[in-house]
């Protein structure tokens, strides 16, 4: 297995393991550990995916993270795509399976619900579209705007695990009320497709805002975290 089909694969699985496990505790955990409880799921899980793959593909297991790395010149078009094409169905994979976890559970409702996002009757404060809309952009903004500043370098790897994986938390901690937090198409759309109803019709806020999202990332992180620029502890390469 070469290279570039090991990180695809890792994409796929990844994405999948976060799916199941993340989304999981929301749908069959929630109500013992409640919303501070998903946001450190969803924060722990990614913090981990980060150390065990990210040496492999870079650990985006997320359109959004793509979006802001293709925009900012870390990957090309075609690896972009195949990375997207992995994420979506594992996104749907690892829904698959948590699904069929979840039907073993006697009394847990699935339909309209899943784990899946949403705003207007299905927000917990019943937030309008425009404002579901500004809030993923926004906290997508914050998440890919964290994980491409904090590997445009090779020496601050080792702390990336870590700083993506607390932002991720205060994310949710934030949206959860809101939409139920996405700031990742591929995790809307496997847990909407085993939903249905709302979840369907209002995923499209769910793939177009992170991707927005992740693209201004990219230009802010172009600006905070120039590529040439040098970390404050190294000195500047000499000019030509």
């Amino acid at each position: 297995m070469n290279d570039k089909i090991r990180a695809i694969f890792c994409e796929f699985l990844g994405t999948a393991l976060l799916v199941f496990f993340a989304v999981g505790s929301a749908v069959i955990s929630a109500q013992f550990i409640g919303t501070f409880g998903i946001a450190l799921a969803f924060g722990f899980v990614l913090m981990a995916l980060v150390y065990a793959i990210g040496p492999v593909s870079g650990c985006h297991v997320n359109p959004a993270v793509t979006m802001g790395a293709l925009v900012a010149r870390r990957i090309d078009l075609i690896t972009a795509a195949c990375y997207w094409v992995a994420q979506f169905v594992g996104g749907i994979a690892g829904a698959a399976l948590l699904y069929l976890l979840a039907h073993q559970v006697p009394g847990l409702t699935t339909h309209d619900a899943f784990g899946s996002n949403g705003y207007g009757d299905r927000s917990s404060v019943h937030l309008s579209q425009g404002g579901a809309f500004l809030a993923e952009v926004v906290l997508t903004f914050l998440l890919v705007w964290v994980v491409l500043s904090v590997t445009h370098r090779v020496s601050l790897y080792k702390f990336a695990g870590l700083a993506i994986g607390v932002s991720l938390t205060v994310i949710h901690l934030v949206g959860i009320p809101l939409t139920g937090t996405s700031v990742n198409p591929a995790r809307s759309l496997g847990p909407a497709i085993f939903a249905g109803g709302g979840a369907l019709s209002q995923l499209w806020l769910f793939i177009v805002a992170p991707l927005i999202g992740g693209v201004i990332a990219a230009l802010v992180a172009e600006v905070t975290h120039p590529r040439t620029a040098p970390l404050p502890d190294e000195k500047p390469e000499p000019s030509a």
